[in-house]
């Protein structure tokens, strides 16, 4: 697997990739000089131009085209995402199809969201004037993506981006770089003028260059919380999106459909291997279901089969470095060592770490306040409604929860005290629809993601007004 030349060449050392499952050799890209800013910006305002010239309709056909091209090359695209990601396949085909659906939903935007009527004539002394404001493109931006999605959370970014008429600098992860690079060919191949995006990789130094460049409007960033602060504090004057993850709780009431919520906490749980941002990381049980709950997830845990992520039975997949799996490793035998029991899993074979449950971690630990972004789940019962409030809202950040209930108005009464950018009932904390705002509360929120909200984001009004008097 070679990488497309999509990017600046220099004579720094090539960045190599390798499989997460077995490290073997993937291929590699070629590394961006810092010194080379300058033209990239260069690249990126002739790409603003374009972009802002170009029709709308014809966004919105290079969008719609390029979802075609990743929909009939699906194969290629899922295994790529298990190569490089570590994703088992039938997690990452789904995952191809949801990159399609934010490319379609990207076009549709493009042709809709165009402005609006002002009313002047509400304000008295304005009857004589008329007007309307537009949705004009902010101009270059910067977008960084993860590796846990790495092909989806890209078209979250340059889907918008285009739709809104502006040009990109993309930096994908250097751990999954060839997903992202396979969509901006999709992209260049439906029609996208070449200047509109350009794919760099580098390390940081390379990315506070392009977050501090004054040029840069905005800076769409999807990462940890350290990485968010260090852009904060270099990118000056400029929008910032950033979706820096959480810690998600799912409670789960005595009147709850039993089933569904157990298969919805294992799955929320320990999808992509638990590197999901919205992953169930805490299940709060009402005290008197706890024991039956308890066990029943244990049991579903202890089926689910971890291993290859190219065969069709693998449920998880490895971590997406070995070293990664180790302080996951590490943060639960310390969670232990403070008094957590240990359930089930907390074992490791490379990059591989079993799917784990824990219960009894003092609120004060590490791993019940941080994101542990692997599949580890803590369990803990709970007297009171009020006292699963409080426990789900205890963490300083907050992306999704979700609860499961059979009653509307504790349903209806956990979303309205819930401190998170989403509340999912009967569901886990980790369903996501691509065309939904989404984003964290608290610490650390900043924007959201969701086609529309992040074409808006990367977008801003100009108002016409007439004078008719």
């Amino acid at each position: 697997m070679t990488a497309a030349k999509l990017h600046i060449k220099t004579s720094l050392a090539p960045i190599s990739v390798h499989s997460p499952y077995d490290g073997a050799l993937l291929g590699s890209v070629d590394a961006t000089d810092p010194a080379e800013i300058n033209h990239l910006l260069e690249t990126a305002r002739r790409g603003a131009t374009v972009s802002r010239n170009l029709p709308r309709h014809k966004r919105a056909n290079i969008l719609e085209g390029a979802a075609r091209i990743v929909e009939s090359r699906r194969d290629g695209f899922a295994e790529t995402i298990v190569r490089e990601a570590g994703k088992t396949i039938v997690q990452a085909r789904k995952e191809v199809l949801r990159c399609v659906n934010t490319l379609k939903l990207s076009a549709e935007e493009a042709k809709r969201n165009a402005g609006e009527i002002v009313p002047f004539d509400a304000y008295t002394g304005s009857e004589q004037r008329q007007g309307w404001f537009t949705r004009e493109p902010l101009g270059i931006i910067t977008a960084i993506t993860p590796y846990n999605d790495p092909l989806n959370l890209v078209a979250h970014k340059l889907g918008p981006a285009i739709a809104g008429g502006n040009s990109v600098l993309l930096k994908p992860s250097n751990l999954t770089p060839f997903s992202a690079i396979k969509l901006v060919e999709a992209l260049r191949e439906a029609g996208l003028p070449q200047e509109v995006i350009t794919a760099i990789h580098g390390d940081r130094e390379l990315v506070t260059a392009l977050i501090s460049a004054r040029e840069v409007r905005m800076v769409s960033f999807t990462g940890g919380f350290a990485a968010g602060e260090a852009i904060s504090r270099a990118a000056g004057l400029k929008k910032l999106a950033m979706e820096l993850g959480g810690n998600a709780p799912v409670i789960v009431m005595n009147d709850c459909e039993f089933d569904k919520a157990v298969e919805g906490c294992v799955s929320g749980a320990f999808w992509a291997a638990g590197q999901n941002c919205i992953g169930a990381q805490r299940i709060l049980i009402q005290a008197e279901l706890y024991n039956r709950f308890r066990d029943a997830l244990i049991a579903a845990t202890s089926k689910l089969k971890a291993g290859d992520p190219r065969q069709e039975d693998t449920d998880v997949g490895p971590m997406i470095s070995k070293q990664v799996a180790e302080r996951a490793e590490a943060a639960v035998t310390e969670a232990i060592k403070a008094g957590a029991k240990l359930l089930c899993g907390h074992r490791r074979e490379g990059s591989l770490y079993h799917p784990t449950v824990l219960e009894g971690t003092p609120l004060t630990c590490r791993l019940w306040h941080e994101e542990v972004f692997a599949p580890v789940v803590m369990l803990a019962p709970f007297g009171t409604f009020d006292e699963a409030i409080e426990m789900a809202n205890d963490p300083d950040y907050s992306l999704h929860a979700g609860i499961f209930t059979s009653d509307l108005n504790v349903a209806l009464d956990a979303a309205n005290r819930i401190e998170a950018g989403g509340v999912m009932i009967n569901d886990s904390s980790d369903y996501r629809f691509d065309a939904m705002p989404f984003g964290g509360f608290k610490y650390g929120s900043m924007g959201r993601e969701g086609v529309r909200f992040a074409y808006e984001d990367m977008t801003q009004p100009k108002v016409v007004c007439i004078n008719r008097g």
